[in-house]
């Protein structure tokens, strides 16, 4: 029978990941959704401590950070609409006390530096080529944080500087931690903000950055989530009412390819196990306390 869809044959990867790893997953929201679906399959992850983060270098920049145990100097915040900010940092990251936010970070930081000194993976997802540079002081921002666009310019990153910025993450992390492996992604979140040709423009950039990382760096992979979405399932029956983010159904069919490419067996053996009791748990009993549901959760401990 004739097929009528180009289903992507993933291989095995060369560096299998094992549930006894620990991973760190950063970038851009699709980051949430690989590194959600990691901690609930009872890997020991680290879900975008820093929250949703869209372009290569100011990903690349915010890890560094972590890896060096380096805060953001305190007149480096601001203040806006009656918040405190960072520009390299998410809006979870703000609150209307300066020293709220400077301890919030600085833990965030702390937090991701122990736990980046022993990783096993990072998973950095990126979103866009788009940048917005502060027009006081040229550096790239994270996040805008809603001051008026009059104090930005927005550029297209080059390939070039997205290669630049990594080879610097990449060696700090060497230092750190040499036998920590990384796995890019490119999200498949439309950002039509910038129209749907420019879009295109920013996923090829991110894409060709990506193939040429992985060619120079043997411990460097890529996932192909990108082109899962969009010559795999390839129909808007996966897409979300916006028409820009991938369904549940989506999301899920992404998260098995990742999983029969990127694990072990011993690993793939322990979710098949898993998924069954975290379906029982997520049951929801007419009667907690009675005995037949007891002996249910006393049957669920013993597998």
């Amino acid at each position: 029978m004739q097929s009528f869809r180009t289903e992507i044959k993933l291989e095995k990867a060369k560096y299998p990941i094992s549930v006894r790893h620990d991973i760190l997953t950063s970038g851009s929201c699709f980051s949430d959704t690989i590194g959600n679906k990691l901690a609930e399959n009872k890997f020991n992850a680290r879900v975008n401590p820093f929250g949703a983060t869209y372009n290569p270098v100011s990903i690349h920049k915010i890890l560094r950070a972590a890896l060096n145990n380096a805060y953001p100097a305190s007149h480096s915040y601001f203040e806006h609409n009656g918040l405190f900010a960072h520009y390299d940092f998410h809006s979870a990251f703000s609150d209307p006390e300066k020293e709220v936010i400077e301890e919030r970070v600085k833990s965030a930081i702390r937090d991701a530096h122990t736990f980046l000194k022993t990783a096993h993976w990072i998973i950095i997802t990126y979103g866009t080529s788009f940048v917005y540079k502060r027009n006081d002081t040229g550096d790239i921002v994270a996040n805008c944080h809603k001051v008026p666009g009059q104090n930005f310019t927005k550029e297209l990153l080059s390939e070039k500087k997205i290669i630049e910025s990594f080879a610097g993450f990449y060696q700090n992390l060497k230092a750190v931690n040499p036998s920590c492996k990384i796995i890019l992604t490119v999200s498949p979140v439309r950002h039509v903000k910038d129209s749907i040709p420019l879009n295109g423009v920013s996923k090829a950039i991110l894409r060709t950055a990506c193939h040429t990382i992985t060619e120079q760096y043997p411990e460097v992979s890529y996932f192909p989530a990108y082109e899962i979405m969009m010559d795999d399932l390839r129909d808007y029956r996966f897409y979300k009412p916006d028409m820009l983010h991938p369904t549940g159904v989506a999301e899920e069919y992404i998260w098995e390819k990742f999983s029969e490419a990127c694990f072990d067996k011993p690993t793939q053996e322990f979710l098949t196990r898993w998924k069954q009791i975290y379906t029982s748990l997520n049951h929801k009993p007419f009667h907690n306390n009675s005995d037949s549901h007891q002996a249910f959760l006393r049957k669920l401990l013993t597998e």
